[in-house]
């Protein structure tokens, strides 16, 4: 257990971290989109070889959002150094994530993140941390996404001095993407099964988490298999709204959310049920080996496609 006397809130959320860049190129962005699923059930699909091939060679190929999610890499280790948060972190989940999308990826970049804690809850039983990194071009310094993850700290709950529930955030109430999946039929409705080596192929993206590789860091972990990776499974959901809704173009995603509800293992079917609601796509993910939700969210749209 967590000494609740070593948890300082003050300390948490004002602490600084350093500055990071990221550097990629468009073999990276292309790896990262086979790696979601891109082209699996079609070579040729014509709404997804862009992703990772074009035909004046590779120089231009277009990036899909959800690679900005590995922007953040390494900000989980930053999170057990800092100061006045005593967790296990063997007991951390990764319970959220959220971009906003503030113009087209490009197909190779070097970027500059600036990193901030952006919320901190105390849930009685654990606490919630919630980590903002803000994506920069270092060499315009122009603002191109924002991600913030949300984890979980088992047993690091419990911390509050006062008799309501400790609760940080900085962000503003309108970036709460509150939403309810409908009972009614969804409005599109796409399935695709993962490989049995997703994992290992998503992994070269940088997640070398041996949970997703190593048989016998699940099994101590209390799962069968190594699982497929969250952000894997999150981005074959935002995938699967671009081709039905977004009708292959990926540019009219304004912001995803993402709430990972249960594992998957690699080899299972995703089955992804998509509602509108205004500019709004409620999805929810389903494995349909286990008939089990694993993921739910909402994706923002800056418009609707004509032929909808």
């Amino acid at each position: 257990m967590v000494e609740k006397s070593e948890f300082d809130p003050q300390l948490i959320i004002s602490h600084e971290f350093p500055q990071s860049t990221f550097t990629y190129t468009e073999r990276d962005a292309a790896l990262y989109a086979l790696g979601v699923g891109a082209c699996s059930k079609d070579a040729v699909d014509d709404k997804e070889l862009k992703y990772v091939y074009h035909k004046d060679g590779q120089q231009a190929i277009e990036v899909l959002p959800t690679f900005s999610t590995l922007f953040s890499f390494g900000v989980q280790s930053q999170i057990a150094q800092i100061p006045g948060l005593q967790f296990d972190q063997r007991l951390l989940l990764h319970g959220q994530q959220y971009i906003e999308i503030y113009k087209p990826l490009p197909s190779n970049g070097c970027l500059l993140n600036k990193i901030s804690v952006a919320g901190l809850h105390d849930k009685g039983k654990a606490a919630i941390l919630e980590v903002e990194i803000l994506s920069y071009e270092k060499e315009s310094n122009e603002l191109l996404c924002m991600n913030r993850m949300a984890v979980y700290l088992r047993g690091a709950g419990g911390f509050s001095k006062s008799s309501e529930p400790y609760s940080f955030a900085k962000y503003p109430s309108s970036q709460n993407l509150a939403y309810k999946i409908p009972t009614i039929q969804p409005f599109a409705v796409f399935e695709e099964c993962t490989h049995q080596s997703q994992a290992l192929l998503y992994r070269l993206s940088g997640d070398y988490n041996p949970l997703h590789s190593d048989p016998m860091v699940a099994e101590i972990a209390g799962f069968s298999r190594p699982i497929l990776h969250g952000l894997c499974s999150l981005g074959f959901a935002v995938r699967a709204v671009i081709k039905c809704i977004c009708r292959g173009d990926q540019n009219m995603i304004k912001n995803i959310s993402g709430k990972f509800l249960l594992h998957v293992y690699p080899g299972e079917t995703f089955i992804t049920e998509m509602w509108l609601d205004g500019l709004r796509v409620l999805y929810q993910v389903k494995v349909r080996e286990r008939n089990k939700a694993v993921l739910a969210g909402v994706v923002s749209l800056t418009r609707l496609s004509s032929s909808l």
